[in-house]
């Protein structure tokens, strides 16, 4: 493990050195110093995990593994989503439902909402930017390589137009989508209520152990790693699974370590700053979880292995909408000393309706197993949208671009599914019931 292709991995370890310290020592510098050392130290960790997540194809199916490959590389968005429900869970049975004492200082936000802030901020990254940057990442190099190739009167050179380019799915890749379908529609019903209850908890989680259990039918594969991955899984059988089992133990003690001190200099840099508690916890906290797997699928795209890039965002995807909304409820009854569900405000409830809609647009874009460029372009431009509307628009109105998007998300979403309606029994039947072996095979 001395070889040049290793040292992404010794320079991801020397990242999380300086938040290790500080956790380990409890020495604080400033809050915005402190969010910044522990946010580098989990983007290190969570690309050891990445790595560890990649080699292990090598020993169990290629569905498992891309179903491990998205829990393993979300286990630091778990991290910091588990450490503010869990502090909503403990405040709420202090403080009842509003999860703030009386004499609370005003703009103080509810550890309760920020719980919900960082997951839905990092289901909406996922799909927002991590799906469309595939798309467009991969476009633009095959574009690139195409104009390369072609003559100055080449008369197919306008048929091959960047704007009619997709990016293809496998057939296989038709079992995460049915169940992110399935997840999402439940998920609808969400904003409908005032609370996220065990009930919730059980059919989301039930989701996603169904799911897990259709992946690991998949046939044996043979994985293409490249970089770290591929200096792990070159090992011999014995000396690669005790790499693998050591670099997981490492970064999952590192995560374990930072987490809480992470999610904590969040919050008190949005006190230090003047700058809003949520807007850390929503949109900055997963950039630092989730950069590691946006980039290693970035580079995917960039090496034109589109197919490996788009279904593991797709996996991941699955992944949080299933089980990290399903254990929310269940981390927050166990703090609070009950069976009491998650509470639900109004600003949350259209949090989640607009993080549902947005999920719900992108599988219906996705019922053909193919993503086009304007598809892309679209899923990134709404995404942006919110942040654009959020600052021209007037405090007195402040929320009202959540509902209005999420209305254009769901008119966009049934215009799609009735144009892709004759894709929808496939991917229905090959989602839940066609043989992996088939679906391989084809």
């Amino acid at each position: 493990m001395l070889s040049r292709a290793a040292i992404p991995l010794w320079a991801a370890v020397a990242l999380t050195v300086p938040g290790v310290f500080l956790g380990a020592t409890g020495t604080h510098i400033a809050p915005p110093v402190d969010a910044v050392l522990f946010g580098i130290a989990v983007v290190g960790a969570a690309f050891v995990l990445s790595w560890v997540a990649e080699a292990v194809q090598l020993d169990i199916s290629p569905g498992l593994a891309i179903t491990l490959l998205a829990l393993i590389a979300v286990l630091p968005e778990y991290a910091v989503d588990f450490v503010f429900t869990a502090e909503g869970g403990s405040a709420f049975a202090e403080h009842g439902p509003t999860c703030l004492p009386p004499d609370a200082a005003e703009g103080t936000e509810s550890p309760c909402g920020l719980a919900l802030a960082n997951m839905t901020g990092a289901n909406r990254i996922l799909v927002g930017i991590g799906w469309a940057a595939v798309v467009l990442i991969a476009t633009w190099r095959i574009h690139r390589n195409r104009v390369a190739g072609e003559t100055p009167g080449d008369p197919e050179r306008k048929a091959r137009s960047p704007k009619q380019a997709t990016v293809s799915l496998e057939r296989t890749d038709s079992v995460p989508l049915a169940f992110l379908a399935l997840a999402t529609l439940y998920s609808l019903t969400l904003p409908l209520r005032h609370t996220i209850t065990l009930v919730d908890a059980v059919v989301l989680v039930g989701i996603f152990v169904l799911y897990a259990v259709r992946v690991a039918r998949a046939p044996a594969g043979d994985p293409e790693l490249d970089g770290v991955a591929a200096v792990v899984g070159g090992q011999s059988k014995t000396a690669r699974r005790v790499w693998c089992l050591a670099m997981f133990t490492f970064a999952a003690a590192v995560i374990l370590l930072v987490a809480e001190n992470f999610a904590h200099s969040l919050v008190e840099t949005g006190t230090e700053l003047g700058v809003s508690q949520f807007l850390l916890v929503q949109w900055v906290a997963p950039l630092a979880s989730e950069a590691p797997e946006l980039l290693v699928a970035g580079l995917y795209a960039w090496r034109l292995k589109t197919t490996d890039a788009l279904a593991t965002l797709v996996s991941s995807k699955v992944n949080q909408w299933t089980l990290l909304v399903g254990t929310l409820p269940i981390v927050f009854a166990i703090a609070a000393g009950g069976l009491n569900g998650l509470p639900l405000d109004g600003p949350q409830r259209e949090e989640l309706l607009l993080t549902a809609a947005q999920s719900l647009f992108a599988v219906t874009l996705l019922l053909g197993l193919t993503i086009t460029v304007r598809g892309a372009l679209t899923l990134l431009g709404l995404f942006l949208a919110q942040f654009v509307l959020a600052a021209v628009l007037p405090a007195s109105v402040k929320g009202i671009e959540l509902i209005a998007l999420s209305g254009v998300y769901l008119v966009l979403a049934l215009i799609t599914a009735v144009r892709q309606r004759h894709h929808v029994r496939r991917l229905l039947r090959d989602g839940y019931r066609t043989p992996y072996r088939e679906l391989a095979d084809a």
